[in-house]
């Protein structure tokens, strides 16, 4: 028996996830009494992304039957990377220095170990997971997680391509992706709430980060003014004119790489990830907003530019929250424990890398958002930290696209020989 979904026009949808935003914002408000003590303890932005969540297990609304992520992840994160970027030091962003990508590659490399020891590993608590021949070879259906986690979903079908894994079976690895994956960024998003706790435990050297916060905010002070309607008006034409220029950019290359070089129309070239539409939209619409930093537009901060961008990521967190379902955490026990044993064993490369190498929370987090989560979900989380530091989770998220592939099969050739096939 089918189960039916509540809502299923988006008008009611959106409306929905609205009231949970509004109502997140309204409690976390509340400094005194029982919601000043909730929040904390619990990050709002965690809150807005759980709170679509359990509309989802309820079977209020349902992510497959809305476009709302859809919209979201194409419309608003773009506009809101522009607008997030105006303000950008560029400079202060590169002295960030080196740690962001050690911590980006360590994730990448806890992810590459990690498939195959969660499959040794499995094969000692439960054998019978493991079984699967041919096509139906559990390795293989791994495969595609390995693209989704260092890559993103180009990279993921790249995988499926190749190692050609029965697609009647293939629901149980997505399931296994987006179960695993969005509980991890759940965690993350908790942390951001003790970040600097965390970081006094790892002993980290967030002045980089601070100094780039500092400068930002001191610069949005000097000129901050009260926003017009002709502001608003300016700021929203900047944002989706940037918009519509990286979807007709990111068409216009899409279709010459896969038209002029059989490497990129070749789903199971590791290079076909560059064709996709996605990645080069979220890079055309980053470096828009790079281009407007240099310009007079830089000013629009002072309206409020990087409010109106946090106003659109924050609708994106709750349309990847409508993506989780808690109902099917423990469908398939099996699958999932080499799913939740694979993202442990790249939790603790990241920590431990951090710990050697006095990396702030920022980069840990931002670092593992940007293999697991990819393009959407790194800028959140990046952002999460300040509105500046979006550009920081986008850069991560393009080096995920260039290994992503690359270091799927390397894992997946790692998990065929675990799996004694």
């Amino acid at each position: 028996m089918e189960e039916t979904t509540y809502f299923t026009n988006d008008a009611i949808v959106f409306g929905l996830l609205m009231l949970a935003l509004g109502f997140v914002f309204y409690t976390s408000s509340k400094k005194d009494g029982f919601w000043g003590k909730f929040y904390k303890i619990v990050p709002a932005l965690l809150m807005c992304y759980l709170i679509p969540a359990v509309f989802n297990s309820l079977g209020w609304i349902d992510d497959e039957t809305s476009q709302l992520y859809f919209v979201a992840s194409r419309f608003l994160l773009p506009a809101a990377l522009v607008l997030m970027t105006l303000s950008i030091d560029l400079k202060a962003i590169f002295n960030l220095g080196p740690k962001a990508l050690i911590m980006f590659f360590a994730g990448t490399i806890g992810i590459v170990l990690g498939g195959p020891l969660a499959i040794l590993i499995m094969s000692v608590i439960s054998p019978e997971t493991l079984g699967g021949v041919g096509p139906d070879a559990i390795w293989r259906g791994l495969s595609t997680i390995a693209g989704s986690w260092i890559g993103g979903g180009a990279n993921q079908a790249a995988m499926l391509e190749i190692y050609e894994y029965n697609p009647e079976l293939y629901g149980g690895m997505v399931l296994v992706d987006i179960v695993v994956a969005n509980l991890w960024m759940a965690i993350i998003l908790m942390g951001i709430g003790k970040n600097e706790s965390i970081d006094n435990w790892l002993k980290a050297d967030n002045s980089a980060i601070h100094e780039l916060k500092e400068k930002v905010s001191s610069y949005a002070e000097s000129v901050t003014r009260i926003p017009t309607l002709p502001d608003f008006m300016i700021m929203l034409a900047l944002a989706f004119g940037a918009v519509g220029i990286a979807h007709w950019g990111a068409d216009g290359m899409s279709e010459y790489l896969l038209a002029n070089f059989e490497i990129f129309s070749d789903s199971k070239s590791a290079l076909s990830s560059f064709s996709s539409q996605f990645f080069w939209m979220i890079t055309i619409a980053t470096a828009i907003g790079i281009i407007l930093s240099f310009t007079k537009m830089k000013k629009y901060e002072g309206a409020g530019a990087s409010k109106i961008g946090s106003i659109f990521i924050y609708i994106l967190v709750a349309t990847i929250g409508m993506k989780m379902d808690l109902g099917k955490i423990f469908e398939n026990p099996g699958l999932l424990g080499i799913g939740l044993i694979w993202i442990l064993i790249h939790v603790i490369v990241l920590i431990t890398t951090a710990k050697l190498i006095k990396a702030p929370y920022f980069f840990l987090a931002v670092g593992s958002q940007a293999n697991v989560g990819g393009a959407a979900s790194a800028p959140v989380v990046a952002a999460a930290f300040h509105p500046s530091l979006a550009t920081v989770g986008v850069l991560l998220a393009v080096f995920g696209y260039v290994v992503g592939t690359y270091g799927a099969i390397l894992c997946t050739i790692l998990m065929q020989i675990a799996a004694g096939s």
